[in-house]
């Protein structure tokens, strides 16, 4: 089967006008990078039932418990038995992408200040066998999801598993190729399915979850980037958004899971921290060997200026660690003395937090978020200690650690001006 061919899906649901000339040269806002790593996540965590194929429901128990090789193992049993199914195709390809974002540390966000710009991180390189391996799984997807609506134009289930697909190669074009606007483009594609999917099934509650996302992402957008949505045929309004993210997570039955996680996402980048934090807490019940949902609880505490709890949750983390907990045997110390050090930090207890810090230094190898963050706050501190020297020193390996990247950024700013805390 020719998997690569051309796919011949109609120009109402998946063609992007061309943008005006005013807007080719446009930059993405402070906040666009932040949006749209939210709707590239949304596009590529929005499942089909999986409920049902005892290989597909164990698959996602695996998968959101962040074992990707057992997760990969059973799509991989799935799509032996089912080779013609779209849906099994797109559940191993977003498998294979989530696994090599964990690995580089892209499914975390940066502690506390919510600042971390995902636009400037440096590319993903995974190795040419992923890469080629996740583009040819998508490519099975579309082509299979794309014969079923030539078939027939209202098939509701090949119209979702199509938007899927263009919502992984959303995923793709951003993480792998940084070409933003690709992704762009294959996200609103994502979209325009999936409201067709809405039009044939009214009463399909999980369907409405990629419009709700959209709407709030759109609608938290500078008036420029706000006009552009309208010129790609999508309107947004955040208030809007957040409510159907609501009735999907209450109502919903395939997407509830996923609703729950952008809810709670949604939340805490509307700095409602407390409404998020009971979220993340039954996710943590339900899928036991997820650390970084243990981890994101941590940040969220402390964004909600709870020190006490922020560092009790870390401290769980230790303990499960220790106890070799199931799970919890692969969660790198560094990542642990990295977010002990970096709370430690925005609450002032520098000689600890520098301490953690340095461990996290001293290790042969750490992710390039951790890497890059972990020389910014130790830079931080030795300014706030009047050790202008050594702050230079950090703030340089900042830089060379990942020069792309937002904490790169920041590091460039204190080379010249030594970091100072603000009043209050």
């Amino acid at each position: 089967m020719r998997v690569h061919q051309e796919l011949r899906v109609s120009s109402l649901l998946c063609r992007s006008p061309a943008l005006p000339p005013q807007f080719n040269n446009l930059k993405p806002p402070p906040r666009y990078d932040e949006s749209v790593r939210l709707l590239v996540l949304a596009s590529l965590l929005i499942f089909t039932a999986w409920a049902g194929d005892p290989l597909v429901e164990r698959g996602y128990v695996h998968f959101y418990n962040l074992d990707f090789d057992e997760s990969i193992a059973d799509f991989q049993g799935a799509i032996a038995l089912h080779p013609n199914d779209p849906e099994l195709h797109n559940h191993l390809a977003q498998t294979i992408v989530f696994q090599e974002m964990c690995r580089d540390g892209a499914l975390e966000s940066e502690m506390v200040s919510g600042n971390n710009s995902f636009l400037r991180w440096p590319k993903l390189n995974p190795s040419a066998r992923t890469e080629q391996w996740f583009l040819d799984e998508v490519a099975k997807a579309m082509a299979l999801a794309q014969a079923r609506i030539d078939k027939n134009p209202k098939d509701a289930a090949a119209l979702y598993a199509l938007g899927i697909s263009y919502g992984l190669r959303s995923n793709y074009y951003w993480v792998v190729k940084k070409a933003w606007h690709d992704s762009l483009k294959d996200a609103t594609t994502a979209r325009r399915l999936h409201a067709r999917v809405e039009a044939l099934e009214p009463d399909n509650v999980d369907a409405r979850l990629v419009e709700g996302l959209h709407d709030y992402i759109i609608g938290s957008l500078p008036w420029t980037w706000r006009t552009l949505g309208f010129l790609i045929g999508m309107h947004g309004d955040k208030e809007t958004g957040i409510r159907i993210v609501q009735d999907v997570a209450a109502h919903g039955s395939d997407n509830r899971i996923e609703a729950e996680v952008f809810l709670g996402a949604l939340y805490r980048r509307e700095n409602q921290t407390r409404r998020a934090v009971p979220i993340v807490e039954d996710l943590i019940r339900r899928f036991p060997r997820n650390y970084l949902l243990r981890l994101e609880l941590s940040q969220m505490y402390s964004m909600a200026g709870d020190k006490t709890n922020a560092l009790a949750a870390v401290g769980k983390v230790v303990e499960l660690k220790t106890k070799h907990a199931p799970g919890y045997d692969r969660v790198p110390w560094e990542k642990i003395y990295y977010q002990q050090g970096t709370i430690e930090f925005w609450y002032g207890e520098l000689d600890h937090a520098l301490g953690h810090l340095q461990q996290v230094a001293a290790a042969p190898e750490v992710d390039l978020n951790t890497g890059v963050y972990t020389y910014l706050r130790i830079g931080q501190i030795y300014d706030l200690q009047q050790h202008r020297a050594q702050a230079l020193e950090a703030y340089r390996k900042a830089i060379a650690y990942a020069p792309e990247a937002d904490g790169a950024q920041e590091a460039r700013k204190y080379l010249e001006t030594p970091y100072r805390r603000r009043a209050g």
